[in-house]
């Protein structure tokens, strides 16, 4: 939660794409211009199928829920006024700036 529940360090929307398959996806983050995350979907230590079963064991899931999966090594820390740039294969990119 500490990592995803600030204001600004959640990289979602302004939409969230339902028609993609997530299995092998190339993602990026870049922090003021540098790149420090490069890794792809597929390379997470649990696959999308298997965390939906392992979540809705436990809680139900409705349509518009957003699961936060983690994320590759490499960000670090990040100041206000920092930019940090999320990029999605076959999605886009969503730019954020830390309050």
């Amino acid at each position: 939660m500490r990592a995803k529940g600030f204001y600004t360090f959640c990289p979602v929307g302004p939409w969230v794409e339902t028609d993609i398959e997530p299995g092998d996806l190339h993602l990026q983050a870049i922090l003021n211009g540098r790149i420090v995350q490069d890794d792809r979907t597929s390379s997470m230590l649990f696959d999308v199928p298997y965390l939906l079963e392992y979540i809705s064991s436990f809680m139900r899931l409705m349509p518009g829920d957003v699961i936060a999966t983690g994320t590759p090594g490499g960000i670090g820390g990040m100041q206000s006024g920092d930019e940090i740039k999320i990029k999605i294969e076959g999605i886009g990119e969503l730019i954020n700036t830390i309050d």
